[in-house]
């Protein structure tokens, strides 16, 4: 089983061992003391620190979140990482993501475009540790791709990708292997993995950049 980072535990919620990070709740999960619980069903990134995937995390890490939504995952991450970059460029949930950030001094929301790192390279700091990246659109690579320069030399790259958002017609294993396929570009492929049964139709990817 992989090593989880301080900052994240496995603790019983609901008579099961589930992932928890310590920090104020976000969403209505379940708490024990000051520990929540980091539901998988609601986020890929923990659906991919659940099974056990090659994530080399070790907490406090400089993070680039790309498609922070209202904050439900970056929250969890920011309770354990360094500074946290949240990006998100629908304003709706904007809102949302400011709440959370607001008892965390560490998390920054964008409210950006993800295809465009241009328009946020003089606010992001370079040589991050990792980018974390939960995009609904076409060109999933290309977006990780292009926000690699963000990264350090070694830095990591945690993806989900969403099939639907590709091509909704197409075979999910087929577009798993294109958009990893256009992703050796910048990076080396460490570990995949279907998030099945917590997300239909979503590969979690561990990448170093090359």
């Amino acid at each position: 089983m992989t090593d989880l980072p301080d900052g994240i535990q496995r603790r019983e919620f609901d008579g099961r061992t589930r992932l928890a990070t310590r920090g104020e709740p976000v969403y209505g999960e379940p708490t024990d003391g000051e520990w929540r619980c980091w539901d998988a069903g609601r986020s890929k990134l923990g659906a991919m620190l659940e099974s056990g995937m090659e994530v080399d995390l070790t907490g406090g890490e400089g993070v680039l979140y790309l498609g922070a939504a209202s904050g439900t995952t970056v929250s969890h991450v920011a309770d354990f990482a360094g500074p946290t970059y949240a990006v998100e460029f629908a304003p709706r949930p904007m809102g949302d993501l400011l709440d959370v950030a607001e008892a965390r001094h560490n998390l920054f929301p964008l409210l950006k475009d993800a295809r465009k790192p241009e328009a946020y390279s003089h606010v992001v700091e370079s040589n991050l540790e990792v980018l974390v990246q939960d995009v609904a659109t076409r060109g999933q690579a290309s977006v990780a791709v292009d926000n690699a320069r963000f990264l350090a030399d070694d830095g990591q790259l945690l993806l989900a990708i969403k099939a639907r958002s590709e091509d909704v017609t197409a075979d999910p294993e087929t577009v798993f292997d294109s958009v990893c396929e256009e992703l050796t570009e910048a990076y080396e492929i460490i570990d995949r993995q279907r998030l099945e049964p917590s997300h239909d139709d979503h590969l979690g990817v561990v990448a170093r950049k090359r």
